[in-house]
């Protein structure tokens, strides 16, 4: 029995392409109300609740509506989704993306091409590889390089390491068991996952020192070099890093590229997340050295603010890849295909078969914007960063590590009374764990003002605008108190880790455990998980809370309007909990602070409030 009509409406094709206009519209549509109602990067919804709704849905019952699936995935993914264009996310390596890259993923999917045969990529095998060769070119990997599009920065490195294998199995002869991989410490995982995938023993790989600034020493490396080939073993790769994930350290390209040649291994680079660098009129000097690389690689879906995924791997010399090449009938042409031929196939050059046409966005994105304002967007985050880390270093509250070299700041407060190795163990453990359950204490509710002159306050000692200082505050608020806070309006969630982490560090240091219970987060008011009170956007209602807490009154810290009135209603107080920057504008009084509560991390969620500073001073 052939399919009905109505089954049919739902397959593109030409007959259907108003069905399709319309439920893209209809898709374009919510995304973008989804964007107005962003009030920072997440909204730390605990895991159990997430799931709930997620596992209440009944795959066997389909809405039959475009428009009802897409309200649901309100509850299930948009209202509590992670927004990584949102100024006060900073926690990973994942960047807001380019409009034109998004236009590109619509025809990406719509055609839905697979690069994997010539026939079935018409076009768009070409666009790959033009897109290729000037990666190459600007990476200076001279006339014979070549590489492929992949899915990632560990596809990429896996292809590059398996590369390295069979050309140094095929000029030593080698056995796997005597094959060494020399990384820094701060290199990425995917490398010992690697050299597991590709069969070496389990101490091939080698972790080679770093120095101050995090980057691989090269007199390290060329220690671990000789001790490499004093025990019989040969050293197959040498993976140098353009910016470390947990650092953003640039490890020395050219000191290594010297001693990878001189002890005849390969020379990898993962520019991963420094690769963004090869647009940069500034910064393209840090990269010196990639030009010596026998293979790198390059994620676009990091500093080049590209949808993921969309990465590359890159070779100084295209005869490498015949490593990875197999033949199939249903696949490969009768000519052999591949490097040469006038009707190439990239399945000869990748690990993958099925691939997206993800160059499509890369390729959409330079063709609208060009590659100098890519350049540009690289150099104003870098530029944030380094700013971020110049008004930190002067501040004595805050600890920095180095000056950044791409877009990560570490930092730290400076705990009085902690010392080096508590503070150590208190930021292992809760910098590992998902969660964090809340401590009891006899003692009911505490007050926390953060601002205001009628009341006192407790300023955290440790600087704010990281991650938790409002925690921070709130702690130290009950170390002076000298008992527990059991509701605490402000944003402490026990269940964040760096919320606990700052709990710890505050118990640790005074000996007072600062959290019984718990708080307000963006607007709402929970006690372990629980909503407690009603809000209005992010307006909490206090006599809520009150009906579900007898006793003492809480105190709230007020966040005063221009003129110093309080936000007020009959017997009732609001506090304002989140978004406050896009609706204050310059109308912050001199005289009152404000706690940013945007959900966010690190370097946006820190400007936000030096921002908010500036304009009041």
């Amino acid at each position: 029995m052939p399919p009905t009509p109505a089954l049919l409406r739902h397959v593109l094709h030409p007959a259907h392409a108003g069905e399709y206009a319309t439920a893209t519209r209809l898709a374009v549509d919510h995304l973008t109300t989804a964007l107005g109602r962003v009030r920072g990067p997440a909204t730390g919804l605990d895991p159990d609740r997430a799931a709930k709704p997620v596992r209440d849905v009944d795959l066997d019952a389909p809405l039959g509506c475009t428009a009802q699936a897409l309200a649901e995935l309100d509850r299930v993914w948009l209202d509590d989704t992670v927004w990584f264009h949102e100024p006060g996310y900073a926690a990973h390596l994942n960047c807001p993306v380019l409009i034109p890259s998004l236009v590109a993923e619509v025809l990406v999917s719509g055609v839905n091409a697979s690069l994997d045969t010539f026939d079935q990529s018409v076009g768009g095998t070409f666009v790959e590889r033009h897109l290729v060769d000037w990666v190459c070119e600007r990476a200076g990997l001279g006339p014979a390089a070549d590489g492929v599009f992949t899915s990632g920065g560990t596809q990429s490195n896996l292809q590059g390491l398996h590369l390295a294998r069979d050309h140094v199995r095929a000029r030593t002869g080698a056995d796997l068991d005597r094959l060494r991989v020399l990384v820094s410490v701060d290199g990425h995982y995917s490398v010992q996952r690697s050299a597991r995938l590709l069969g070496l023993s389990p101490d091939a790989v080698m972790a080679v020192p770093v120095d101050g600034r995090r980057r691989m020493r090269p007199d390290a490396l060329a220690d671990a070099l000789s001790q490499v080939e004093a025990e019989g073993t040969v050293p197959m790769a040498v993976v140098a890093t353009a910016g470390t994930t947990d650092h953003g350290a640039i490890d020395p390209l050219g000191a290594a590229a010297d001693l990878a040649h001189e002890h005849g291994a390969w020379l990898h680079v993962d520019a991963a997340y420094g690769g963004g660098l090869l647009v940069s009129r500034r910064r393209r000097h840090l990269l010196d050295g990639i030009e010596r690389a026998d293979s790198v690689t390059v994620d676009f879906h990091k500093t080049w603010f590209q949808p993921v995924s969309c990465s590359a791997v890159l070779v100084r010399d295209r005869a490498h890849l015949r490593h990875v090449t197999a033949h199939a009938d249903y696949l490969n042409p009768a000519d052999g295909g591949g490097l040469t031929t006038r009707r190439p196939d990239q399945v000869d050059k990748s690990l993958q078969t099925t691939r997206r046409f993800d160059a499509l966005k890369l390729w959409l994105t330079l063709r609208v914007m060009g590659a100098d304002a890519v350049g540009e967007l690289v150099d104003a985050v870098v530029d944030l960063a380094q700013a971020a880390h110049q008004r930190l270093r002067e501040d004595d509250r805050v600890e920095v590590l180095a000056a950044p070299e791409l877009s990560t700041l570490l930092l730290r407060p400076v705990a009085p009374g902690l010392d080096e190795e508590t503070a150590l163990r208190l930021s292992r453990e809760y910098g590992d764990q998902d969660s964090v359950p809340g401590r009891r204490s006899p003692f009911d509710v505490a007050v926390w003002r953060p601002s205001g002159e009628d009341q006192p306050a407790w300023p955290s000692p440790w600087g704010w605008g990281r991650p938790g200082w409002h925690a921070e505050c709130a702690a130290m608020a009950a170390a002076s108190l000298g008992h527990a806070i059991d509701v605490l309006v402000g944003g402490v969630d026990l269940a964040f880790p760096h919320h606990a982490y700052q709990a710890a560090m505050v118990e640790a240091a005074t000996g007072v455990a600062p959290f019984a219970r718990a708080t307000m987060h963006v607007g709402e008011v929970r006690l372990g998980g629980e909503k407690m009170a009603k809000s209005t956007g992010n307006l909490v209602l206090v006599s809520d809370l009150l009906e579900r807490f007898p006793g003492p009154v809480v105190r709230l810290g007020l966040l005063h309007r221009p003129g110093g009135e309080p936000w007020e209603c009959e017997d009732a107080v609001f506090v304002e909990a989140g978004g406050l920057l896009d609706r204050l504008h310059d109308d912050v009084p001199a005289a009152v602070e404000v706690a940013l509560d945007t959900g966010g991390d690190a370097v946006g969620y820190l400007l936000d409030v030096l921002r908010l500073r500036e304009r009041a001073v």
